[in-house]
């Protein structure tokens, strides 16, 4: 019997070691790693020491985090609840108004994002996966907070064609500095047919205004068939977006098949190549393509062989951090980590692992406070990053 509970345990590790875990159900593992209330003290690294301070727990598959003027977070749960922490406390009730959502594998409810102006209008936007003709696809609605309950909803944005599988969603959504609005999907798990198609949504990243309407100058807009929507194309599976605090670009991560994870700077009408090319292979080690290059096609700035099934992205702006400063902070689901990628202009030149074990990382965002916040969806809980010189003088 101890030997069959092994084969199973070694089993689910290896399922859940990658992005495409549980395209029917996301099983939790047993907690034989790490978890927040075990990192005491100091943790030492190579030029930035900090604490961690757990500030939420239990959260099921935390997926987006949002902080509002008032330092209250919303946190997106992707089996479809809305939640809200005041004061420091997890409130019982989840907010209403939500939509119809389909939580599905790795759909559900997804990510959270602020209008910039939201102290003047009060929008808040919201990805999810929604049911349609003949499955279901992201979709991005845009919503008020009052009370509890959103209100004045509106999708400004579906994903189509519909589809019955449950993997590669992408769904995150950034807003650059022109307040353009940029979302992603992934490929929805038609590799042959969607990434290079410019006649469908998935496997591209998007661009709109604020409600929805299509920006005049997207690459796309009147080219025969061509979805109107489309920024950039050929991706996999985003799962990171986020603005480049000093010079406005905006920057994706994806996940490769197995090796390949991919981190891009999005430019228009560029085409990233999935899945003509790839430095990833398949699950069961067969060959995708013999292709890493290829006229025509971008080339990742940085990318991980092996996988490390990136999610959530930031950039770190705060003087809470000075030896962190534009630092790209990225989660990692399947060694869960967070990775400190040092950036160099448009290159990311080093690499260091924080967060070790503590989980599988699924959001990272910068507080208003200044501070980093990390969101793991095993074990549920939200973690902030404290640094050693801030926490020396808190104590005087």
């Amino acid at each position: 019997m101890k030997k069959i509970n092994l084969i199973v345990l070694i089993l689910a590790t290896f399922a859940c070691s990658r992005e495409d875990t549980a395209l029917i159900s996301e099983p939790v593992l047993p907690t034989f790693f790490a978890s927040p209330a075990e990192f005491s003290g100091v943790v030492e690294t190579e030029k930035q020491n900090y604490m961690v301070d757990t500030v939420v727990t239990d959260l099921e598959s935390p997926w987006g985090m949002a902080f509002l003027p008032d330092g209250t977070m919303l946190i997106t749960e992707k089996p479809g609840r809305l939640r809200l922490v005041k004061e420091g406390k997890l409130m019982p009730d989840s907010v209403l108004g939500l939509p119809e959502i389909t939580a599905k594998g790795q759909g559900g409810l997804l990510d959270l994002q602020l209008h910039p102006n939201y102290e003047q209008n009060g929008w808040i936007y919201i990805s999810y996966s929604t049911p349609g003709d003949g499955g279901w696809n992201t979709a991005v609605m845009r919503a008020k907070l009052q009370g509890n309950s959103l209100v004045e909803q509106e999708v400004v944005f579906q994903a189509e064609p519909f589809t019955k599988k449950s993997h590669h969603f992408g769904s995150r959504i950034e807003f650059d500095n022109a307040g353009y609005m940029y979302i992603t999907v992934g490929d929805r798990g038609n590799r042959d047919e969607n990434p290079q198609s410019l006649e469908n949504a998935c496997g591209k990243v998007h661009r709109l205004y604020d409600d929805g309407r299509i920006p005049e100058d997207n690459p796309f807009v009147g080219q025969g068939n061509a979805l109107a929507s489309i920024f950039s194309y050929g991706h996999r599976n985003p799962q990171g977006l986020a603005k480049n605090p000093v010079d406005g670009t905006i920057w994706e991560h994806e996940h490769g098949p197995q090796g390949g994870d991919e981190v891009n700077i999005i430019k228009p009408n560029v085409n990233y190549g999935w899945p003509v090319i790839t430095y990833g292979i398949n699950y069961d080690n067969t060959i995708i393509t013999k292709d890493t290059a290829k006229a025509g096609m971008e080339q990742p700035l940085h990318y991980w062989t092996p996988s490390i099934a990136p999610c959530g992205m930031t950039f770190v702006s705060s003087d809470k951090y000075p030896s962190w400063e534009n630092n790209l902070l990225v989660g990692s689901l399947k060694f869960r980590y967070l990775a400190r990628c040092e950036v160099q202009g448009n290159q990311i030149v080093h690499e260091e692992k924080l967060l070790e074990s503590i989980g599988r990382i699924r959001a990272v965002e910068q507080g208003p406070d200044g501070y980093i916040y990390v969101a793991m969806e095993s074990p549920g809980q939200i973690v902030r990053l404290f640094p050693e010189e801030v926490n020396q003088t808190k104590g005087q």
